[in-house]
């Protein structure tokens, strides 16, 4: 499976890091939060492999789709929608997600007393508020 853009190198205002750790996300890590980078949906590009997406319901009641590899079940991204045209693309699916540092913690308001915030992140108890919204 192949991504068209590492967003780590090709790094824009736009490219968010965040961590999830709304009950969704727990649920389909068995425990742990998502670690992602928030990108322009239009930026996402499958270059090589055919995905599949569960679809399913967020913490926020809106659809979220779970794209992974259909070969190996890779996790790969994840599309909310209903908060504007973007994708999570999931750090583990990273050839190197080394540079990878949180900006945003999401949905804290899901999170177990183990998934502690990062300090130098933003915290929010939900989705950030849009920009414009």
């Amino acid at each position: 499976m192949s991504v068209r853009r590492d967003p780590l190198r090709n790094s824009r205002r736009t490219d968010v890091p965040v961590r999830v750790p709304c009950r969704d996300c727990q649920y389909t890590s068995g425990g742990a939060p998502t670690l992602g980078i928030a990108v322009p949906k239009a930026a996402l590009s499958i270059t090589k492999g055919e995905p599949k997406t569960h679809w399913v319901t967020g913490d926020s009641g809106a659809k979220v789709g779970r794209g992974f590899c259909a070969n190996c079940g890779t996790p790969l991204f994840s599309e909310p929608v209903g908060i504007g045209e973007i994708a999570v693309i999931k750090v583990g699916s990273l050839d190197d997600g080394s540079k990878f540092k949180v900006q945003a913690d999401l949905w804290m308001k899901s999170a177990q007393a183990w998934h502690r915030p990062h300090e130098s992140a933003g915290q929010f108890e939900t989705a950030p508020p849009r920009p414009g919204a």
